[in-house]
């Protein structure tokens, strides 16, 4: 291993670690948090070739390529369906009571990602990756925020049953940012 692979693998578990102790709502952590390793980053480029193809959606394609050239990547979710309980309506639904009955009628997944979810969760989401690319950034690793990584991971189970929304964060040390300059 390369003195920078090691770095970046190491920056990998500080980002894990920054998305950890982002600040939450009310305090309870909904955040579920995956380093992949090579094994896990060839099966993430593949599904999300699969769905690219599938679903005639050339950014799949093109970000896969990415996650196969990429040194480490982090995943980042939330389970979405943990309600606040503070009714604020930001879900669409007037209660959390009322979410949380929609959800559970909603037993297939026909979409990348399931919902409804409770929209300060995803707020939560939101704030663990901003601190986990922060870090990356504070540690010169390139990165990119990929929603295509996400929902790969989150339809193979990488972040197990509870998830329902989560973004790929792939990292790369090289001369030159493999994740800009892309086509498509």
């Amino acid at each position: 291993m390369t003195d920078e692979k090691t770095a970046v693998a190491a920056v990998a578990g500080l980002m894990a670690l920054a998305a950890r102790t982002a600040p939450k709502a009310k305090g309870v952590d909904t955040i579920i948090v995956r380093v992949l390793g090579t094994k896990d980053l060839k099966k993430l480029a593949d599904a999300m070739s699969a769905y690219g193809k599938s679903h005639r959606l050339a950014f799949f394609l093109r970000d896969a390529q990415n996650i196969l050239a990429s040194d480490a990547c982090i995943i980042i979710g939330a389970k979405g369906d943990t309600t606040v309980g503070i009714d604020c309506g930001a879900c669409g639904f007037a209660t959390c009571a009322e979410m949380a009955k929609e959800r559970k009628k909603r037993k297939k997944r026909t979409t990348p990602f399931s919902g409804p979810n409770c929209a300060v969760r995803m707020a939560d989401l939101g704030i663990a990756v901003g601190s986990s690319v922060k870090t990356a950034q504070n540690h010169n690793v390139d990165n990119r925020v990929m929603y295509t990584g996400g929902s790969a991971a989150v339809a193979l189970g990488l972040l197990g049953k509870d998830c329902t929304v989560a973004y790929a964060i792939p990292l790369s040390a090289t001369g030159k940012n493999i994740f800009f300059d892309r086509t498509v």
